[in-house]
């Protein structure tokens, strides 16, 4: 995979993250998950947009691991959306669940292989 397409599809998944946001009820319960998947969905993304242009390799682990972990924190919110919500896009929900496991693996692999 290139570099290039990991960073599209990350950006990809942000923003097919912050369009399903969108569509949850406004309860309390939800700004908080709103507020928490936005943020990890996005810095996972920009993140790793950074590490392509670290000044060092442990630059380029750290930022990569940073991504990593964001995209594990997204993908438990996911999880939770999918436990509490009845009125959304169930197809959509699974399919951000299963790209950022996906994107879990990518990441993680990349952060074995610069060890």
């Amino acid at each position: 995979m290139e570099k290039n397409d990991l960073c599209d599809r990350l950006f990809e998944f942000a923003v097919r993250v912050i369009e399903l946001l969108k569509t949850l009820p406004n309860t309390p319960e939800n700004r908080t998950v709103r507020t928490q998947l936005s943020k990890s969905a996005c810095s996972s993304g920009a993140n790793y947009e950074e590490s392509q242009s670290g000044s060092s390799k442990a630059d380029f682990t750290n930022k990569v691991r940073i991504s990593l972990r964001e995209m594990r924190e997204s993908n438990f919110w996911l999880r939770i959306i999918k436990r509490i919500e009845k009125d959304v896009d169930k197809s959509e929900l699974d399919y951000l669940i299963k790209e950022s496991s996906e994107l879990k693996n990518i990441l993680g692999s990349i952060v074995q292989k610069t060890r």
